[in-house]
C-alpha cells in the first residue's frame, strides 16, 4: 500500500491503452512525456545549487563525492562517475559509485540487493568515508533501503548528504541535508522508473558533476582544458582547443602540446604568454589550477 501511493507507481492516464497503440502513437506518447522532464528539473534548480555549493569546497579540500544507488540509480552513478577522469582528469577516486550488488550488478540485475539498509552502510564504510566527503543517495521511489542506509551512516560520521528522488516527501529526504525531489509524474510504462525518472536523474547528475568541475578550474570558457588526451580523438580535440583559445595554428598547437605531453592548460598559458613549460606549470599551480588566473599571473 505504501508503494501504491507513490507518484512513480501511479498509472499514466495518457498511456492507458499503450498495448493497443501503433508504433507511431507509442513514440509520440513517450516523447510527450519526456518533454515534461526538463521542466521538472527546472523546478529543483535551487536545490541543485545548494548541493553543488557544498560539493565544490568538499572536493577542493580533498574530499570525495559518492553516488549510492541500486539498479538503474546505481548505473546512472557509475556512468557519471566514470566520465569524470577522461573528461576532467580527476584523481582516481574523487568521484565514485557505491552500487547495491557490487559492480557486477551494472551488467547483471541484482535488484534484491537493494533491500538492506545495513548493506548500504557496510559498502560505504568499506570506502573509508570521512566527514570531508559528500554522499548522494539516488532512488526514484525515495524509499530504497540501500541508499537510505548509506546516507544514515554518512550523517553519523558528519559527511554532507544529498538525496535524489522522484517523489515528494520521500523517506530518504529524512536522512539528507539537501533533498532533491524531481517529480516527473507517472511513467508511460507503470513503475518503469528507468524512463522519465532516470532521465531526470541523469540530467541532474550531469549538472552536478559538470558545474562542480567548472568551479574547480577544469574548464576555460566553455572548453575542456583538463581532458585526458589518451587517444586520437581526444588529442585532436586538445589541438583544436589550444588553437581556439590562443589563435595558434594547428601545427603550432601540436608542437606545444607535444612538449606538455598533451596537457592543455600549460599549452594555453605557454602560447598566450610566450613562457616556458616550467613557468606555465608554476603559474597554474599558484593559481590553483585555474587557467584564467594563470594567464593573468603574467599581466
Amino acid at each position: 500500500m505504501e508503494l501504491s501511493r507513490l507518484t512513480t507507481e501511479q498509472r499514466n492516464k495518457n498511456s492507458m491503452d499503450l498495448d493497443q497503440m501503433s508504433t507511431a502513437e507509442m513514440l509520440h506518447t513517450i516523447n510527450e512525456e519526456d518533454k515534461k522532464v526538463a521542466f521538472a528539473v527546472e523546478k529543483v534548480l535551487p536545490k541543485i545549487d545548494i548541493a553543488v555549493n557544498h560539493i565544490v569546497p568538499a572536493l577542493a579540500g580533498g574530499g570525495r563525492l559518492f553516488y549510492v544507488g541500486a539498479g538503474t540509480s546505481g548505473r546512472l552513478g557509475v556512468i557519471d562517475a566514470s566520465e569524470c577522469p577522461p573528461t576532467f582528469m580527476t584523481p582516481k577516486g574523487m568521484v565514485q559509485t557505491v552500487m547495491a550488488g557490487g559492480m557486477d550488478a551494472f551488467f547483471n540485475a541484482a535488484e534484491g540487493s537493494e533491500d538492506s539498509e545495513q548493506q548500504g552502510e557496510v559498502d560505504l564504510r568499506a570506502r573509508k568515508l570521512t566527514k570531508q566527503d559528500v554522499v548522494i543517495g539516488i532512488t526514484a521511489s525515495g524509499r530504497t533501503p540501500y541508499p537510505i542506509g548509506a546516507l544514515k551512516y554518512a550523517q553519523d560520521i558528519g559527511a554532507y548528504t544529498i538525496s535524489l528522488s522522484s517523489n515528494q516527501d520521500s523517506l530518504i529526504r529524512n536522512v539528507a541535508d539537501c533533498a532533491i525531489e524531481v517529480v516527473v509524474g507517472p511513467e508511460v510504462l507503470t513503475g518503469s522508473t528507468r524512463m522519465k525518472a532516470a532521465t531526470a536523474h541523469k540530467m541532474i547528475l550531469n549538472m552536478i558533476s559538470t558545474i562542480t568541475m567548472v568551479k574547480l578550474g577544469k574548464v576555460y570558457e566553455n572548453l575542456m582544458v583538463d581532458l585526458h588526451a589518451n587517444n586520437f580523438k581526444l588529442r585532436e580535440r586538445a589541438k583544436r582547443t589550444v588553437s581556439e583559445v590562443t589563435k595558434a595554428t594547428y601545427d603550432e598547437a601540436e608542437k606545444v602540446l607535444i612538449q606538455t605531453n598533451y596537457k592543455v592548460k600549460p599549452a594555453i598559458v605557454m602560447l598566450e604568454k610566450n613562457v616556458t613549460l616550467q613557468e606555465a606549470e608554476e603559474a597554474i599551480a599558484q593559481s590553483d589550477g585555474y587557467v584564467r588566473k594563470a594567464i593573468d599571473h603574467f599581466s
